[in-house]
């Protein structure tokens, strides 16, 4: 035996296998006769688990193999100290051993994982086995595994293994039927005991293996006839693409069992066996029958055995199960199944449960019987009512993480109720709006109506800032007081001190303090706030005696008191329960820092003080706080005199409301209805003033604006939140009670269970739920005292009681400490709601439940909540603009008159333009691209806007959709028609052969890309366009301020949308939750918890570059509300409210996109002086070949660590996923490479597709589906209607696939199986024009790597490296290949130990393109203080220069403050760089190291020796 680094001198151990290494000894290395497999047989002289090794081995193939198909194996055996017993290894060893037996035969592992396992004697081992035949069965090959394999083979220790067999518990679960006991144990003995891991490879968990090809009679055999190889392929193909999926040769298979006559049964037998509830489904033991909605569902087709496999989690809302039906072969079972498993459909089941593989769940591994049910929710609840009431108040996910139902399943509940209207009132936000209008629009009269609302957030700035004023002065008398007390609540709570001091003339002249026995122990929450215990208020007197005093010491005097509301409420009461008058002048020193002190974030009254300098000692005394606020109060004197503040009056005046005012103030719930249309413009005015002038941690509305635009719009006083309900708690006087709710039109009251949760806190007044019932007694009368409509709903959160789990989870996730005190604020009907206010007496709980609710929505009209007309913005003469334009261009390049084939696409396209009113739209595309070309940038077409000739002779596209053809530059003549055109149709013009003109000598130019108008509007040239460009990411910002000088100031605005709650996050809240509590679920219960939150709303944003134009003369207020993008009160950026598809109908949206490419072409046009569009010819063999091999750059692909081709890096092509994909297709010309680019862009058009079909050679590049236009060309070249091709290809490119008439009409037509077969999996498709502008693009970029290459990698390090290390890649060639093979050591998949970090993926990325920047004889130039760029790489000398940021921690700010400091001239010390440079002493260091600083001396002192 040898060392390990003797027999692998080259592998470089990682630090973690270090240690391991150096105990190895190698015993042998085998090699497979197939050269497929290394196998390396070692001895450890240490322990190690079984997953070290396999971690060896992973790492030994990647630095010995690469990216050769070979695997390692690393097989261990152990030398282990004599001292070792079987016990004390079996536990440092069992976690390895079931991971290592679980690829064998979970039934073993799960033997020894479940089964009680102890040491009898030291090397016996007895574990515990439930005594069943499938467990006996595995009994001998498990004890050979671990007696001989492990222990005896690997470890040389003696071991006996014995299996206690004890009775099974059959708990509640059915016997395995024999026949499913046979089935399983030779599914294990056809799996194989001792089967490697990567056997079941071919396989999905759980699938039983294939059955054998059916054997065809010898007879047969002989007398079938021989066919020739294209009779063969063509019988193949047929074979291998009818049907729905792309299957392969079939295996025949038929099913022993009878179908059952029950027409509810889908597979299997009839059972009818009582339903075990999934929640009590927890471990392996039998078969088991249940019932369950289906939530998620996957089918699976597995070629090697032909069959089908249906994976579907079902829920019974105790808990959720993953279930596997295995279909082998095709026929009526197969679609039968295929029609009815639908997600969203309950059945019953019937199966023996398991443990998968993949992840160790719990599954029902084998159904073998399922039949349709009933559904069953946990709350199938109906309304039976005659008359229905209507739900006023109705969340949405919209409201920020607080609401769980879409404004689509509200509806569809309301609807199913039969209830006439609901009301959707987020809140703060309208953003639910669009989504419930599009439930009812296809049919408004039918559909439930819908009243359009928000529960917003009302700030009361009409409020007094001085209580009865009177024609008292500053210079009058005041009492400045505090009390403490046992809690919150007037009523509820006692006065255990009052402090005060009296004010005359600006001074203290008198002062009060008394304890108050409250007679009732003082809670001790309360001692510890203000220090006051039982002692020292036990001699006291009680309140009858000391309120009496207090109120003739206050005498006449207005009172002063910090937060005067709780104040005065507390002495309010007590005098009226004493019989005694308290109507006082009131003012409130909160109220008046508002005013006074605009800049403090918190009003607290310490806070105040310390603002004012005023001392505060012993704070929550009521003494001392009264002292401090009369200090206060004469500092406010002295500033509102200065302000001409005299009287009370004046001082009230200066409490008129500002926004900076409103933002402090405290904020109530109210809930506002649009009841027409000038009520919704009202409304979208009113949100758009709170998200952009009054919002302060949330939109406020002043009562004030809502006063000014109340017309057309319904109030109601909300919930608990509200301002009345709040007043009440406060028990404020009768009389401000009145002026509250007479502000309103309806008055709410909602369910006592909504507001249980005073009960459980001293701050609220209820302590029984009598006296909730109170509350809304009252405002029952007040509404009678006023005459105003009360109105009972839900404040619904969610829809179903069971829903209240979804925002639980939601609020847990967000660190609620109240998560699982989830009120019911579920979706009642009309009998729950009856029942509910019962109370009231039968005829007024029909009032508030059914009769004012109905009354409110008929107040209401029909409304649309976004405008059903189009509005585009008008540009004067923009129909003789356009075709100005264009003659003007085809004239200039084809000359005068135009060819005939110009001459009718051009008339054709303009004329279904003009008629359809898009004239507009191009002259603004054209204006955008013309300004950004004026500023230096070319501008790329994005979509398929590259289809029109409009556009190209508009200027907009540089994409010619015309047929390939030559025309002559000088005399204009073109060649449509001749042989050669005609040969390249449907390619691209570029890739023809040079011509001559035939007229006048010259080099004709060759040209078009062939692509049809149809593509983009349609047929009838009726379809929408849209104009989507791609701007310089440097110059998008100034094309955004262009549309303002287009349109014309407040006329454009960014478009606005809604961040949700994504399936990570969400996933993480529910994993967390159930961790939290101790719970395990499994997975699949999970992911029905995650999607019953993802998508409510979080947040807010920008669309990254679409504008929205607002035509002259219009309201936005008419089409949307605005704020700013995340409610960012500092930005200056504007958007719409809705997101832009709700508005898309009607208002003009320009993408104006930043991209990096033309910011790349802009810099190699400065630093080649090139003009990159005529100087650049998209002929050139030169470039092509980067897409072949790599003789273009002058290197070989072992000079650029094995990269095949000269396309790294380049746009499109550069990532080794295309370039796989550019060496399968092997292109051989432009129009190749724009085949390629829209395979890379579509989703499932390539891998399992296209790279099929070209793999096999079923077809070609150019034969395969690689962009949406090829499917609408093929057809019609098929001899298919063209209409109908049309509309084959708009489905197929949105995922729609093909309708069976659409099949029908493609096989009369002869279109091939694989042509369909592709059609059918095709998710998402890129239009030809918009992969033909990115590869025109790319094309470019790879002219300038070819012959400009110090230009090309400077640009692309510049504007497209995101990981470039100055340290790790310019400190030579060998430096950069040495960390490159370190990174790669850590890069594979399966690498969870320690993976490549996203910042080392791009590291990575960038060093490949320096490496090879390297091998072609160029290099860096260190970085040189006084010739560096801050952010740009530059040519220098020959050599490139990185930019100051390329250096890891030196940010953009800091290296443009170095770059400036250094333009003033050179440093003279380090001390003198960072005052100049203002960087801190770590980049200095930093700079210091990497050599760049040089040698400057540290300070600016000079010594006796510099003057030497």
């Amino acid at each position: 035996m040898k060392a390990f680094s003797e027999v692998f001198p080259h592998f470089q151990a990682t630090a973690a296998e270090q240690a391991l290494v150096a105990c190895l000894l190698v015993e042998r290395v085998v090699v497979s006769d197939d050269m497929a497999r290394l196998t390396v047989y070692v001895v450890s002289r240490s322990f190690a688990e079984r997953a070290a090794f396999r971690a060896l081995a992973e790492e030994m193939r990647e630095q010995l193999f690469g990216k050769r198909n070979i695997q390692v194996e690393v097989r261990e055996r152990f030398q282990l100290g004599g001292d070792f017993t079987a016990e004390q290894l079996f536990q440092a060893y069992r976690d390895s051993l079931l991971e290592e037996l679980r690829s064998r035969s979970l039934l073993a592992a799960r033997i020894l994982e479940r089964g009680k396992v102890r040491f009898p004697s030291p090397n016996v081992l007895l574990c515990d086995v439930e005594d069943m035949s499938l467990n006996r069965s595995v009994m001998q090959d498990l004890r050979c595994y671990l007696e001989e394999e492990v222990f005896e083979g690997r470890c040389g220790l003696k071991m006996e293994f014995r299996p206690n067999f004890v009775p099974f518990e059959k708990k509640q679960l059915a016997e395995v039927p024999a026949e499913a006991l046979a089935v399983r144990q030779k599914e294990e003995e056809e799996e194989g005991f001792f089967l490697p891991a990567e056997g079941a490879a071919d396989t999905l968990p759980g699938e039983p293996d294939s059955a054998p090809p059916a054997k065809q009679p010898a007879g047969d055999k002989a007398a079938a006839p021989k066919k020739n190889p294209a009779e063969k392929k063509d019988d193949e193909n047929k074979k291998r693409f009818s049907g729905d999926k792309f299957r392969g040769e079939r295996r025949e298979y038929s099913r022993s069992s009878r179908r059952s006559d029950n027409p509810d049964v889908l597979y299997g037998r009839d059972f009818d066996d009582e339903c075990t509830p999934i929640s009590e489904i927890t471990e392996v033991g039998g078969e088991v029958t249940l019932r369950g909605k289906i939530f998620e569902l996957d089918t699976h087709f597995i070629e090697k055995s032909g069959s089908t496999l249906f994976v579907f989690s079902v829920t019974d809302y105790t808990d959720s199960i993953t279930a596997k039906l295995f279909v082998r072969g095709e026929g009526e079972e197969l679609d039968r199944l295929k029609a009815a498993l639908k997600v969203g459909a309950f059945f019953k089941l019937r199966g023996a449960t398991t443990i998968d593989s993949r992840d160790g769940e719990l599954i029902l591994g084998a159904v073998r019987g399922l039949k349709k049910t009933e559904p069953f929710e946990e709350s199938k609840r109906e309304d039976h009512a005659r008359e229905k009431r209507v739900e006023l108040h109705c969340h949405t996910k919209m409201s920020d993480l607080d609401a769980v139902s879409s404004a689509k399943d509200i509806i569809k509940q309301v609807k199913r109720w039969g209830m006439e209207a609901v009301a959707i009132t987020d809140h703060g936000n309208l953003q639910a709006f669009p989504e419930a209008w599009h439930t009812v629009s296809d049919d408004r009269e039918n559909n439930p109506k819908i009243i359009y609302g928000v529960e917003g957030y009302l700030v009361d700035d009409l409020k007094e800032l001085v209580i009865s004023p009177g024609e008292r002065t500053l210079d009058d008398s005041f009492v400045v007081f505090d009390i403490e007390t046992t809690g919150f609540s007037p009523r509820k709570n006692k006065i255990i001190e009052i402090g005060a001091v009296k004010l005359e003339g600006g001074k203290i002249v008198d002062r009060f303090s008394q304890f108050v026995n409250p007679e009732l122990p003082i809670p001790y929450h309360i001692e510890q706030l203000t220090g006051i215990n039982d002692a020292m208020v036990r001699t006291a007197s009680p309140i009858g005696k000391v309120l009496p005093d207090f109120l003739a010491f206050c005498g006449d005097a207005a009172v002063v008191a910090h937060n005067a509301s709780f104040d005065t409420s507390f002495i309010r009461e007590n005098a009226r329960t004493l019989g005694l008058s308290y109507a006082p002048t009131i003012l409130d020193t909160v109220s008046l820092a508002h005013v006074l002190l605009p800049k403090l974030n918190r009003y607290k009254l310490d806070t105040v003080a310390k603002a004012l300098g005023v001392s505060l000692e012993n704070h929550h005394r009521a003494v001392d706080d009264a002292e401090c606020t009369a200090g206060i109060f004469l500092k406010f004197m002295e500033m509102l005199e200065e302000q001409g503040a005299h009287t009370l009056a004046e001082v009230a005046a200066l409490g008129e409301s500002s926004e900076a005012l409103i933002k402090k103030m405290n904020s109530y719930h109210v809930i506002i209805l649009a009841k027409n249309e000038l009520g919704r413009v009202n409304l979208y005015r009113l949100v758009s003033d709170s998200h952009l002038k009054y919002f302060q941690k949330r939109p406020r509305i002043p009562k004030s604006e809502l006063q000014r635009y109340r017309e057309g719009l319904i109030i109601g006083s909300a919930c608990e939140a509200g301002e009345l309900y709040q007043a009440l708690l406060r028990d404020v006087p009768e009389e401000e009670v009145n002026r509250i709710a007479n502000f309103y039109d309806y008055l709410e009251i909602q369910p006592i269970g909504n507001n249980l949760f005073m009960l459980d806190s001293d701050r609220f007044a209820p302590d029984t739920e009598e006296d909730l019932k109170n509350l809304n007694r009252r405002i029952v009368a007040l509404g009678d005292a006023l005459q105003k409509p009360v109105v009972a709903t839900c404040d619904v959160h969610f829809l179903n009681p069971e829903d209240e789990i979804y925002r639980r989870m939601i609020f847990f996730g967000n660190k609620y400490e109240d998560a699982d005190k989830q009120p019911p604020l579920y979706f009642r009907t009309t009998e729950e709601m009856l029942k509910e206010f019962a109370y009231l007496g039968p005829e007024k709980c029909e009032e508030v439940v059914i009769k004012n609710t109905q009354k409110i929505a008929r107040m209401v009209e029909r409304i649309s909540p976004v405008r059903p007309d189009k509005s585009p913005p008008v540009i004067d003469r923009s129909d003789e603009k356009l075709t100005e334009l264009c003659y003007g261009k085809a004239y200039a390049q084809y000359g005068n008159p135009l060819p005939e084939i110009v001459k009718n696409r051009l008339e054709k396209e303009l004329s279904s333009i003009i008629k359809n009113g898009f004239a507009v739209m191009y002259i603004i595309a054209q204006e955008l691209v013309k300004h950004s070309n004026e500023e230096g940038y070319l501008v790329g077409s994005r979509g398929s806007v590259g289809s029109s000739f409009v556009a190209y002779t508009a200027g907009i596209t540089e994409v010619n959709p015309l047929p390939p053809h030559y025309v002559c530059p000088n005399c204009r003549y073109s060649d449509f028609d001749s042989e050669i055109p005609k040969r390249f149709a449907g390619t691209a013009g570029c890739d023809m052969p040079d011509q001559v003109c035939p007229h006048c000598g010259a080099k004709l130019r060759k040209d078009g890309f062939d692509i049809p108008f149809e593509t983009f509007l349609g047929f009838k040239g009726d379809k929408e366009p849209d104009i989507d460009l791609n701007f310089s990411g440097e110059n998008q910002s100034s094309a955004h301020a262009y549309t303002e000088v287009i349109f014309g100031k407040g006329q454009t605005f960014r478009a606005g949308t809604v961040g949700t709650l994504a399936e990570k996050t969400a996933f993480g809240y529910v994993k967390n939750y159930f961790e939290a509590h101790g719970t395990r679920k499994r997975k699949c219960e999970i992911n029905r918890l995650v999607q019953g939150c993802v998508g409510v709303r979080r947040t807010t944003g920008q669309h990254p570059g679409g504008i929205v134009v607002l035509p002259k003369g219009e309201s936005i207020y008419s089409f949307t509300p605005l704020q700013h993008p995340a409610n960012d009160a500092t930005s200056p950026i504007i958007t719409t409210h809705f997101e832009y598809h709700a508005i898309d109908h009607n208002l003009l949206k320009l993408d104006i996109l930043g991209h990096q490419d033309p910011t790349m072409i802009r810099m190699l046009q400065d630093l080649a002086q090139i003009d990159p569009v005529k100087d650049i010819p998209l002929d050139s063999p030169e470039v092509m070949s980067l897409f072949q091999n790599t003789e273009a750059l002058g290197v070989k692909p072992d000079d650029i660590l094995g990269c095949q081709l000269g396309a790294l890096g380049i746009p499109e092509f550069g990532t080794d996923f295309a370039m796989n994909m550019v060496i399968e297709a092997k292109p051989k010309g432009f129009s190749d490479l724009v085949r390629i680019a829209g395979l890379a862009h579509g989703t499932d058009v390539w891998q399992g597709n296209a790279e099929v079909l070209i793999s096999e050679g079923t077809a070609t590049i150019q034969t395969a589906i690689c962009t949406r236009d090829d499917i609408m060309l093929s057809l019609i070249q098929w001899g298919m209607d063209p209409q109908e091709s049309f509309k084959i290809m708009e489905s197929v490119r949105k995922g729609k696939g093909l309708t069976p008439d659409w099949e029908a009409h493609m096989r009369e037509h002869e279109v091939p199986d694989w042509y369909i077969w592709s059609c059918k999996k095709i998710k998402y498709m890129f239009p030809k024009a918009h992969a033909a502008a990115y590869v025109m693009m790319a094309w470019r970029i790879g002219y300038c790597k070819i012959f400009y290459p110090l230009a090309y990698y400077a640009a692309y390090f510049s504007i497209r490296a995101t990981g470039f290390s100055y340290e790790g890649m310019c400190q030579g060639k060998e430096r950069l290949e040495f960390l490159l093979a370190e990174l790669k050591k850590r890069d594979y998949s399966g690498n969870r130990v320690n993976p490549l970090t996203p910042k080392e993926e791009d590291m990575v990325k960038d060093g490949r393109i320096a490496q090879e920047m390297y091998a072609r004889g160029f290099s860096f130039l260190p970085i040189d203080l006084y010739r560096v760029k801050a952010t740009q790489f530059t040519i220098v000398d020959g050599k490139i220069m990185p930019a100051l940021t390329s250096i890891d921690g030196l940010g953009e700010s800091a290296a443009e403050q170095i770059v400036r400091a250094a333009a003033g001239g050179q440093f003279i010390s380090k001390d003198d760089f960072r005052a100049r440079s203002g960087v801190g002493q770590t980049i200095c260091d930093l700079l210091d190291k990497l050599g760049i600083l040089g040698k400057l001396p540290e300070s600016n002192q000079l010594s006796l020796f510099d003057l030497m």
